[in-house]
């Protein structure tokens, strides 16, 4: 890999894809609350943002399989046709072998409903050799047209894997797989596979997962955020900025970013909690809750995300 230059890196005026991670919101009774759920959907469709749904973001390590199949069945209804992505996830514990059978099924749920799958990481997943790893991503590309991979730190899941470039390497080999998510937090890392991106496959997107610097665009990285849930339609401006070449990008950027520093605070998956004060803020969701597993923030930092976006109201 040859040495990083950021500088030479930045892509001005580039049109960037942004898939948004759609939140989850509960009603007081704890019951999913469908109606929000399906105006967020059509609100990140409208903002020009393509919906993930069955992500962290909506809880999907939480949800019962009706539920996961209900949220794939509402998307497809609300998209009509238009694009949208949904989790692949499978729950193993340390030691387990590869569930070929649990990826497939979670992949086929998701191209009958029209979607595109992300490819969660598991035990059985990470703890292959990478030339093992490879084939099981070949494998998945056997039952479906096109994919999205994900690499995952373990400070936001234990299962998670950061692979070698050797890997990522193997994995932009994989003709259906259209690009991968990362989330090391890491800039160094993810500028190195947009690096070797460039080199070997100048088609596949890096989505970036790191909530903490979403000025990974300005370096060629698409994104595929749960920050971007707070505020589609904001996100979509500030992308459009970038690829106008309108410097209104930074101070926009900056205040969401300082969004992303609260909401992204240890404990990371509390930004769930974050995301539900803020939208009910917004009054785009009926209340604050979360799904009654999840983790919570404390209630004055309704205060601080109400300042927030005052500041975004002003820009």
């Amino acid at each position: 890999m040859s040495e990083i230059s950021p500088v030479s890196m930045l892509r001005p005026r580039r049109k960037i894809l942004g898939m948004s991670a759609i939140l989850l919101p509960y009603l007081a009774d704890h019951s999913v609350d469908w109606a929000s759920f399906d105006r967020h959907v059509e609100r990140t469709l409208e903002a020009g943002l393509v919906p993930a749904v069955n992500m962290d973001t909506g809880y999907i390590n939480l949800l019962d399989d009706l539920t996961k199949l209900e949220v794939l069945r509402r998307t497809q209804l609300v998209c009509a046709g238009q694009p949208f992505v949904a989790g692949a996830f499978i729950a193993d514990q340390p030691g387990a072998l590869f569930d070929r059978t649990g990826y497939l099924r979670r992949v086929s749920e998701i191209c009958q409903h029209g979607g595109t799958p992300v490819i969660f990481q598991s035990f059985g997943l990470t703890s292959q050799s990478d030339d093992a790893l490879v084939e099981s991503y070949v494998e998945i590309g056997r039952h479906c047209d096109r994919f999205i991979g994900f690499e995952l730190g373990q400070m936001f899941a234990p299962f998670g894997k950061i692979y070698s470039l050797d890997a990522y390497r193997g994995l932009m080999g994989v003709s259906q797989c259209i690009g991968a998510k990362h989330s090391s937090l890491s800039r160094e890392l993810e500028w190195q596979r947009l690096l070797l991106r460039d080199q070997v496959r100048p088609d596949f997107h890096v989505f970036t997962g790191n909530d903490l610097a979403i000025d990974m665009v300005m370096y060629g990285s698409d994104y595929l955020l749960g920050l971007s849930t707070f505020a589609p339609d904001l996100f979509a401006r500030r992308d459009a900025y970038w690829a106008e070449g309108d410097a209104r990008f930074y101070e926009l950027n900056d205040v969401l970013q300082y969004l992303g520093f609260l909401a992204f605070r240890n404990p990371v998956p509390a930004y769930k909690h974050s995301a539900s004060m803020f939208l009910n803020l917004r009054e785009w969701i009926a209340t604050d809750l979360t799904h009654s597993a999840a983790q919570t923030r404390p209630a004055g930092d309704r205060e601080i995300l109400s300042e927030i976006l005052s500041q975004l109201e002003r820009l």
